[in-house]
């Protein structure tokens, strides 16, 4: 079974961080609008979505894919690179902790979720603004025993890593080779983004789809060439907030009898 852990919208969206993106005046009703038909999207698509409870006061808080990485074996609470945004993590810690073993990372590691591309055994780690290589060496440290391999990645042009390339399938990557070394990747299957929809990237497999932003037409048609099956969203709003399809949920499987999988 999977679960979507997700948080709602906060009224302070508007308050949000921003790094790469002009501020711009945010419907936070359309936004919850969005978020509600990405949720229920979710739920069409095979997942159990699960509400962590809500932070009105903390504005990126729906973002909580930032607060976490969760592999098979353990959950790394993150530490993010905002200190506005640290708050986020206390619940979604006591959450996953029913879940996996936790590791934590400690100061003055930062490190958002959104920075983190997991693919198979091999964890990419990008460096950013939010993300320093003091969380590569902790991460590395806490996952060596568990046979990950933790790669620093550059990238440019945009607030995480998973708005340069994210993985669609096993054996695929969509990347913008304008803000990302598409050469980290080689080995995979490489698809890129139209050039005329640079933060198309983003993109999010569940349940034999891939969700992706709905105003990236171009993109899509190049994905259903290549024989995806898109469930576009609406995502312009939370767009606005640097937000993209992966950032809205947190995604962990678990067995159907509720145990933790094997090596937990």
């Amino acid at each position: 079974m999977m679960i979507a852990y997700t948080r709602a919208v906060s009224p302070t969206l508007a308050d949000c961080e921003l790094t790469h993106l002009e501020r711009q005046p945010i419907d936070v009703a359309a936004a919850v609008a969005e978020h509600e038909a990405y949720e229920a999207l979710l739920g069409q698509l095979g997942a159990t979505v699960r509400r962590l409870p809500a932070e009105p006061g903390l504005a990126d808080a729906v973002f909580v894919e930032d607060t976490a990485v969760v592999l098979d074996e353990v959950a790394v609470i993150a530490r993010p690179g905002a200190p506005s945004r640290r708050l986020e993590t206390r619940s979604v810690e006591t959450e996953l902790a029913t879940q996996r073993p936790i590791i934590a990372l400690r100061s003055p590691a930062t490190l958002d979720g959104g920075d983190v591309l997991v693919a198979g055994r091999r964890i990419y780690v990008g460096l950013s603004s939010r993300t320093n290589r003091e969380a590569v060496r902790q991460l590395r440290a806490a996952l060596q025993h568990l046979g990950y391999e933790v790669l620093e990645a550059g990238f440019t042009g945009c607030l995480h890593l998973k708005s340069a390339v994210t993985r669609i399938d096993e054996d695929t990557v969509l990347l913008n080779p304008a803000w990302v070394d598409d050469s980290l990747f080689a080995g995979y299957r490489q698809l890129s983004v139209d050039p005329r929809e640079p933060q198309a990237a983003n993109a999010l497999p569940v349940g034999g789809r891939v969700i992706h932003p709905g105003h990236f037409p171009r993109t899509r048609a190049r994905l259903e060439a290549e024989g995806f099956v898109v469930a576009p969203v609406a995502l312009t709003e939370l767009a606005k907030a640097e937000a993209g399809v992966t950032c809205c949920s947190l995604l962990l499987n678990v067995a159907v009898t509720g145990q933790r999988p094997p090596g937990a």
